[in-house]
């Protein structure tokens, strides 16, 4: 007998939307709540409305420029375990 293929959470779209608006409802709770939340800075920058989201995003992007980088250095042929 054929046992039926296991699914995942995530192969449903609708569940993969929720994640998605998950995210962006703990998204906008983190940018509102840069209002009510006193923090103690220590560099001048550090009061910029935002800065933890901007310094988030920019640290992911360096992140994925410099992975992409380092793919061209320790990449391997397709064929490399055929050999």
């Amino acid at each position: 007998m054929d046992k039926p293929e296991k699914t995942h959470v995530f192969d449903k779209p609708r569940n993969v939307k929720r994640v998605i608006h998950a995210l962006y409802a703990i998204c906008a709770l983190s940018v509102i709540a840069e209002f009510f939340v006193h923090r103690h800075v220590d560099h001048p920058w550090e009061t910029v409305f935002g800065f933890y989201a901007i310094y988030g995003f920019a640290a992911c992007v360096v992140l994925v420029l410099i992975a992409k980088e380092l793919r061209k250095l320790i990449m391997r042929k397709e064929d490399y375990y055929d050999e």
